[in-house]
């Protein structure tokens, strides 16, 4: 089930212990597990969550779920031959991990490697990895001046998003038919990379220019970035008389909008 609130998916860890085990008691399974888990001192049990989900009987029922993270690290805990290709792959993504530490160029080669798998054009992949410059930029800055990850990031990055193409990131998400889960910017064609990009390197500018600290004044650069990108656009769509904003998606399962 997608939690809204924390924006994550959450599994049924009892389906997930039947799929990799082929257990005819897979809660037997799980309760023997959690208890192994506690006695190794693991913190995973600490982060299953309960929440209803339709039973085999039909019926909504309180089961334990954990997200993404947590199922992962409970596959490691799992002897068997099913969950041995997620465990190499585990310690081939951490492998990776600590080559990019050593070498952060190397994210980004592996970045435009599965942009390129995706079927995205060369030009594109550029500008999106431009994007993400700029992007770690007016990140790396409202950090660096006290703006908390989550909600307030969320907030700054909204108002951008508004000004710029008068739509929140949600919103901006329900005309181009994307579910809450996908990347956005993902989603946007060329002159719409080229507009955020703009709107978040204006926004960049004024905050160093400003030198502003606070939220209010962090949310007013944002504000103001974004206008700028806004008015660029508007000067585009009178010049060319049709709209920058588009319906299309690349998505795989074809769920476009023209």
């Amino acid at each position: 089930m997608w939690e809204s609130k924390q924006e994550k998916w959450y599994f049924s860890v009892v389906d997930i212990i039947r799929t990799l085990t082929g257990s005819s008691i897979p809660r037997r399974y799980w309760s023997d597990l959690k208890n192994n888990l506690i006695k190794e001192g693991s913190e995973v049990y600490e982060k299953i969550v309960q929440f209803k989900m339709t039973a085999e009987d039909g019926k909504e029922r309180d089961t334990d779920t954990a997200d993404v993270e947590t199922i992962l690290r409970l596959i490691q805990s799992v002897p068997s031959p099913k969950a041995e290709p997620f465990k190499l792959w585990l310690a081939q993504m951490g492998r990776e991990r600590l080559e990019e530490i050593q070498d952060p160029e190397l994210a980004m080669d592996r970045a435009k490697a599965y942009y390129e798998k995706k079927g995205y054009p060369k030009e594109w992949i550029d500008k999106r990895m431009r994007g993400i410059n700029v992007r770690h930029s007016l990140t790396d800055e409202w950090k660096n001046r006290g703006v908390k990850k989550g909600q307030e990031f969320a907030i700054l990055t909204d108002e951008i998003y508004k000004g710029t193409f008068d739509m929140t990131a949600q919103e901006y998400k329900r005309h181009k038919a994307l579910d809450k889960e996908n990347n956005l910017r993902d989603h946007m064609n060329d002159i719409e990379l080229i507009l955020t990009m703009l709107g978040e390197a204006t926004t960049t500018k004024f905050t160093q220019d400003r030198d502003s600290k606070e939220f209010q004044e962090l949310h007013k650069d944002a504000k103001d970035g974004g206008s700028v990108a806004g008015r660029t656009r508007k000067d585009i769509e009178s010049q060319t008389k049709k709209g920058v904003i588009g319906k299309e998606n690349f998505l795989p399962d074809k769920k476009v909008q023209k």
